[in-house]
């Protein structure tokens, strides 16, 4: 479902997240703190959308060592393309979940990203 828009599930997930960011824009590091798949290549994914178009990044002035991150018109394009799709997806891996249940699995995956919490 995400081959077809040249995105891979990681890059969906980036895409959400600086979507949440608004214009505020985020730093690089806290767009890899909440990823839902930790990876340690999170700039090489970040490189890759912004080269695809989906992101552009610049230096923080506050801060030279950090460059921030926000979505670009054509990445949120491609979350609207994307978004009734992945509804759909989400709906028949979790139909069978009643809604106490589907919380409790939200509870479960938070503490498993999150243990210390």
């Amino acid at each position: 479902m995400l081959e077809p828009h040249g995105v891979t599930l990681q890059q969906y997930n980036v895409l959400r997240i600086l979507r949440g960011a608004g214009d505020a824009g985020l730093p690089t590091l806290a767009v890899a703190e909440r990823m839902i798949e930790q990876t340690p290549g999170v700039t090489r994914l970040l490189d890759r959308l912004e080269r695809k178009g989906h992101i552009r990044r610049e230096r923080c002035r506050r801060d030279r060592r950090q460059h921030l991150c926000w979505l670009t018109k054509e990445g949120a394009r491609v979350l609207e393309r994307l978004e009734d799709p992945m509804i759909a997806a989400q709906e028949e891996a979790l139909g069978a979940l009643g809604e106490s249940d589907r919380r409790r699995l939200v509870k479960l995956l938070d503490h498993v990203r999150n243990p210390d919490e």
